[in-house]
């Protein structure tokens, strides 16, 4: 008797249910019937609202609705469009870099409109993306997108443009920092993208296919991972590899969190097209932020070496060593007086954590090591002979040294676009110069756009005056209106004269 009434009032529960059902779904396709009207025989729905039909959880586990449109809100004002010309008498295609398939670059950041053998040609335009880190106008992009520019120009999400001053690059990682003259400017805070998770939602910000502030979203799909695209001869591949869209002019744009944050610097994508079709590539916030701190207290990176070479460890290298396969990075070669060799380590030896953070691939002990400089002390833990030492290992720099190698950077030196050494003791032996300044790069500013100067012109003399080190250049120049004339020879002792204006 119990049980049918238990019965009876579960078919209750299910009736009333099922009526309430019908009401609301009655409702629903009265309400979408006066909210669309029919024309010429096509229904136009006037208003639907929008939907969120996916969740996600933060870091304290809050559920919340997974909606793009505040992220993208929040960032589209820091990410700019870059426009580098180039205004000289270049034939053929010179400026693109040749990389392995299936990794292309951006081909939208090269330099266009190369003329035929023969004419002159005519101004080569690249564009690309950049982001705002701080309100004095720094801007963060890729140094491939800036590189050999005459002129940068930035034009912010308002459309409002400016010309851009080249502060410093770094071809190791592919980033270069500019700066710009302008107030109010929306910028963006970086993360620590060690916290960065495989599977974490990330958007791409940037000037795609020349459609300024395009948004994309995807997840981040790897982390620590090398495309051997950067030549150079110490560079530092660690990419985020992510599935969101990325194309030829997003290059120097961002990769945010859903926080608004910047987790990566877009740099490159796999493809066999030169467009998107499956994944991205961006250097780390982590490496970003030391490049730009290194950059405005320094002049220069400061990379700190450990001095080896290295192989990511599998069960291949294992099965070719007839060692015991162990995660981490196998030492093949120490260089001869290096931080790793003074330490201790040995070739052979297997590294498997720095200071405490596990080194699984190459990429990744790249990636920590890069975020150190020479003169800094690292614990490295290394597996040998299947036991496991600590050991302290002090960083050195590209001479050998451990100290801090600082460049002159100032304010008249950011304004000719150039980069400056004291002429080496051997050099201005076998050329019979005693002292000069000897222009190791140049950059976007008075040099480029005025003169046919080419990089590793050795300065002797300006306005007349006799120039022995970097000192005297800033000193001549610093308060300096109207004409210049350097004066100065090449390596081969060929002599040339440019001149050009400070006030122009």
């Amino acid at each position: 008797m119990k049980s049918d009434t238990n019965t009876k009032s579960a078919w209750k529960i299910y009736l009333f249910s099922a009526l309430i059902a019908f009401a609301v779904s009655y409702g629903v396709i009265e309400l979408t019937k006066e909210q669309t009207k029919s024309t010429s025989g096509v229904t136009v729905v006037e208003s639907v609202p929008g939907s969120r039909v996916l969740y996600t959880a933060d870091n304290e586990g809050n559920i919340k609705p997974l909606d793009f449109t505040d992220t993208s809100e929040k960032v589209l004002d820091a990410v700019v469009h870059i426009k580098s010309t180039q205004n000289g008498t270049s034939y053929g295609n010179q400026g693109a870099r040749e990389l392995p398939d299936p990794f292309k670059e951006f081909f939208g950041d090269m330099f266009k409109g190369q003329s035929p053998e023969g004419m002159q040609s005519r101004p080569r335009v690249g564009t690309g993306s950049g982001v705002i880190i701080n309100d004095k106008g720094y801007i963060v992009t890729n140094n491939h997108v800036i590189d050999n520019a005459d002129e940068v120009e930035v034009t912010l999400y308002n459309n409002e443009s400016y010309k851009a001053t080249v502060i410093g690059t770094d071809p190791t990682t592919d980033l270069a920092l500019l700066q710009i003259k302008a107030d109010n400017l929306k910028t963006m805070a970086l993360v620590n993208s060690d916290d960065v998770e495989v599977g974490e939602w990330v958007l791409a910000v940037g000037n795609p296919l020349g459609l300024n502030s395009t948004v994309t979203a995807g997840i981040v799909s790897a982390k620590a991972r090398s495309i051997h695209i950067n030549t150079d001869k110490f560079a530092v591949e660690s990419f985020i590899q992510t599935d969101a869209a990325i194309n030829p002019g997003n290059s120097g744009g961002a990769l945010v969190n859903l926080d608004g944050n910047l987790v990566g610097i877009n740099t490159a994508i796999a493809s066999r097209t030169g467009t998107y079709t499956g994944y991205g590539f961006a250097v780390p916030s982590n490496i970003v932020t030391k490049v730009v701190e290194d950059l405005l207290k320094y002049g220069n990176v400061q990379r700190g070496m450990l001095g080896v070479t290295i192989r990511t460890m599998d069960s291949n290298l294992a099965k070719e060593k007839d060692v015991d396969f162990t995660k981490g990075v196998w030492v093949e070669q120490v260089g001869e007086d290096s931080g790793a060799d003074l330490a201790g380590i040995e070739a052979g030896d297997i590294i498997v954590s720095v200071n405490g953070k596990e080194t699984a691939t190459s990429p990744r002990l790249q990636e920590i090591i890069a975020g150190k400089r020479p003169g800094d002390k690292v614990m490295v833990t290394i597996n040998r002979n299947g036991r496991e030492k600590e050991l302290e290992v002090e960083l050195h720099n590209s001479q050998g040294g451990t100290d801090i190698i600082k460049k002159e950077k100032k304010e008249v030196f950011n304004l000719l676009g150039a980069d400056f050494e004291n002429l080496s003791k051997d050099l201005g032996k076998k050329l019979d110069i005693d002292g000069g300044v000897q222009v190791t790069k140049l950059y976007p500013g008075k040099i480029k756009k005025e003169t046919q100067m080419r990089e590793g012109f050795i300065i002797t003399h300006i306005d007349g005056k006799r120039i022995k080190d970097i000192n005297d250049i800033a000193s001549l120049l610093e308060n300096k209106k109207g004409g210049v004339m350097l004066e100065g020879v090449y390596e081969d002792g060929s002599k040339y004269y440019y001149a050009f204006g400070l006030d122009s």
